[in-house]
């Protein structure tokens, strides 16, 4: 028993080592911010903005990146792989610092604002989002101490999930496995959306958050995340058909801005969205 026991031991001390190595870190963003006001407008402007990954220095992957994100507005991001649409998440959610230009929200630099704070405001699903082992109800409650029944309906609702929901035989309690595992890709997408509705987010950010889904399903979302008040809400899609009703669609390639404006506007130009539309078409 002994020789079984010191086994774990050495198991649990050598797990124990990477999370106390985790904790130990120090981040390489700073979050000393302090701005926390009542209310967020969700205007987010970024000036002239160039990034390099802390891994390739001599490779740049934003040049000179300026564009708005306006309250009440759909934007939609859009280019080939690695134009650099997914950094620009990364730069708006602070997980990584501009070299050069800034970042504004509200007319404030984002470093200026309490990393907490920031983090409820800005809420990013990605295409492939991250499920715990529990219920649904957990799953989109994460996170927030004394959220009410009726909140969890609403964001589900909102979220064109509780459709599916009221279908499984233990509802909003049905366990959802480990990693999401007993949900389709859609589903678990629709959860992911939910659990970022129900915190009430100033912007609201969509990277591919809705590739999985039937055309149906992210009209239904798309007209229930813009119902709710002035919401800034950023959307990056492959899928030409997601971002050709945005208000504004803004064209990266290379690393740059090349065009931006309406689907008609850009159709019309006959430029690089012109191209990316035909080659989705095409596809």
């Amino acid at each position: 028993t002994l020789v079984y026991m010191y086994g774990d031991l050495l198991s649990n001390v050598g797990a124990a080592e990477k999370v106390f190595e985790y904790l130990d870190r120090e981040p390489a963003v700073r979050t000393d911010g302090t701005r926390a006001p009542e209310s967020l407008q969700g205007h987010v402007s970024f000036h002239n903005v160039s990034f390099s990954y802390p891994s390739r220095p001599d490779r740049q992957v934003l040049k000179d990146v300026s564009f708005e994100l306006r309250p009440g507005e759909v934007t939609a991001l859009v280019g080939l792989n690695g134009s650099g649409k997914s950094t620009c998440v990364g730069l708006l959610e602070r997980f990584y610092e501009p070299q050069a230009g800034e970042i504004l929200l509200d007319g404030a630099p984002l470093r200026e604002y309490e990393h907490r704070y920031l983090h409820r405001q800005v809420a990013l699903v990605g295409q492939e989002p991250v499920l715990f082992s529990g219920s649904i109800r957990e799953n989109i409650a994460y996170g927030l101490g004394g959220c009410g029944e009726e909140q969890v309906t609403r964001a589900a609702r909102a979220a064109h999930a509780s459709g599916f929901i009221a279908e499984l035989d233990s509802g909003f309690e049905t366990d959802v496995g480990e990693k999401g595992g007993q949900l389709s890709a859609g589903q678990k997408q629709r959860i992911a959306i939910a659990r970022a509705l129900i915190r009430q987010p100033a912007v609201l950010i969509l990277d591919e958050a809705t590739s999985a889904l039937d055309v149906e399903s992210e009209c239904a979302i798309r007209q229930s995340v813009l119902s709710r008040g002035r919401r800034t809400v950023l959307v990056i899609a492959h899928r030409m058909q997601t971002v050709e009703n945005a208000d504004r669609i803004v064209v990266l390639e290379g690393g740059a801005v090349a065009e931006e404006g309406t689907h008609a506007k850009l159709m019309g130009r006959k430029g690089p969205y012109y191209r990316l539309v035909q080659r989705d078409l095409a596809e």
